[in-house]
């Protein structure tokens, strides 16, 4: 790891454009200034034209590992996520072995220490019958994102349903707590009623607005009643946003939430043409909640931006609509679909970077991540808004192959990614001999 001088980069950070000069020294951004003379010994990287992002923080994927190796691994869709400018992450428990005990948790930042370009944290799991081990994870606050409940059953088959287990991880947990959000019983309702469903078009009517809403209130209830700090995961509906206030700044919010880049880009108008691809839970669904959600995004009530990355072989995606399975890749096009909203005049890159840098800093409250300061971790992304980038399965890095974006052309490129001050991404090559760092947090 070369120290660096970036020059000339306009800068977003904090809601301003800037054109300075950035000096990276011992994984720290060490200066900021108008001009910075690079020492000898110092790579100098001309930024002329180009915006320098911090590394977009992505606090929801399924990388799939252990057990589901044959879909994705974390070293695998970790250089994924940094050609896409993503820098950090937070992994889901529900692989194979699920992480329900501690020690399966610290299997999985091992493997990450061994393999992952990117920084790293995972959820601890929740199951209806590990709550006492869940709670061990109070000790470990500092060093783990949080907790994760499936109010609903997904991938992996990690439901919670039971009152007591909720009511003791709500009362007791001092990390916070993320939730999968759809009701079980309406969607074994509507299972019944549409059990002749024979193509991907049903699955919001399935998976609906109701069982969505019904089960984010659910936890919005729990998380008032004990003040838990709360954190709903990849909203989908119009419904759901009278959950969420934009009253208090970020920081001081205790119930917060997420939107995903395909319930902001795809509606269940795109079925037709995708199919199992975009098959996921919670469905994306009609065309006025897109719509509502870009209006809960750019108001506030909505707070950080992520992807769900959840890879699946191209084979197991061609099954029949009721077997194939949910979840659809995104980590490594995440950004650049923001900023084609950027180019449509739709969102401001302030605001991206906002909500997929900076909230999420503020939301899991990350220790020196998520800005362009001086004294952060060097975690940044070079950007150029003048170029394009076509997906296409030569330029795919997930290891299932594909993508729902392929022939898509974007109106920005990804040139460098830096991870704690190493180029790990430039020009279209993964740099595999950098490493991540574990992630930690700053909760008292």
């Amino acid at each position: 790891m070369f120290p660096i001088v970036i020059k000339n980069a306009t800068i977003i950070n904090e809601g301003v454009s800037r054109i300075k000069d950035v000096l990276i020294k011992d994984g720290i951004i060490d200066r900021i200034e108008d001009q910075i003379s690079t020492p000898p010994g110092y790579r100098e990287i001309n930024a002329d034209g180009l915006y320098l992002l911090p590394g977009a923080i992505d606090d929801q994927v399924h990388f799939r590992e252990p057990g589901l190796t044959h879909k994705g691994t974390i070293g695998t869709e970790a250089r994924a996520a940094v050609a896409g400018g993503v820098t950090s992450f937070m992994e889901m428990p529900n692989t194979n072995p699920p992480a329900l005990t501690q020690e399966l948790l610290e299997q999985k930042y091992n493997l990450a220490a061994a393999t992952s370009v990117a920084n790293y944290s995972f959820f601890m799991g929740v199951a209806n019958n590990n709550a006492d081990e869940v709670l061990r994870t109070n000790d470990k606050r500092n060093s783990v994102c949080g907790v994760k409940i499936f109010m609903g059953s997904s991938t992996g088959d990690m439901l919670v349903d039971n009152y007591l287990t909720l009511t003791k991880i709500f009362s007791e947990s001092e990390l916070l707590i993320a939730t999968h959000c759809e009701d079980e019983n309406i969607i074994n309702a509507n299972k019944l009623k549409y059990a002749n469903a024979d193509n991907a078009s049903y699955h919001p009517l399935i998976r609906d607005v109701e069982g969505c809403f019904e089960s984010s209130w659910a936890a919005v209830q729990l998380a008032s009643k004990h003040n838990s700090r709360l954190h709903i995961l990849h909203i989908s509906t119009a419904k759901e946003l009278q959950l969420f206030s934009n009253m208090l700044p970020l920081k001081e919010k205790r119930i917060t939430s997420e939107v995903c880049v395909h319930h902001l880009h795809f509606t269940s108008d795109d079925y037709a043409r995708l199919g199992n691809l975009i098959k996921c839970n919670p469905a994306i669904k009609a065309p006025e909640n897109r719509t509502a959600l870009w209006e809960g995004l750019l108001d506030g009530r909505l707070d950080i931006i992520a992807t769900d990355h959840a890879p699946h072989t191209w084979e197991e995606k061609q099954l029949p609509y009721q077997k194939a399975p949910s979840g659809l890749p995104l980590v490594q096009h995440s950004l650049l679909l923001m900023l084609d909203y950027v180019k449509q005049g739709k969102i401001s890159i302030e605001k991206v970077v906002e909500k997929m840098c900076h909230a999420p800093a503020q939301c899991f409250q990350i220790a020196n991540r998520g800005y362009v300061r001086e004294g952060s971790f060097a975690d940044l992304v070079l950007v150029d808004m003048n170029n394009t980038t076509t997906v296409s399965k030569e330029n795919i890095l997930y290891k299932c192959g594909w993508s729902p974006l392929e022939g898509h052309e974007f109106t920005a490129a990804v040139k460098y990614t830096f991870v704690n001050g190493a180029v790990v991404y430039e020009n279209g090559m993964v740099n595999d001999e950098v490493r991540g760092m574990r992630m930690m947090f700053e909760r008292g």
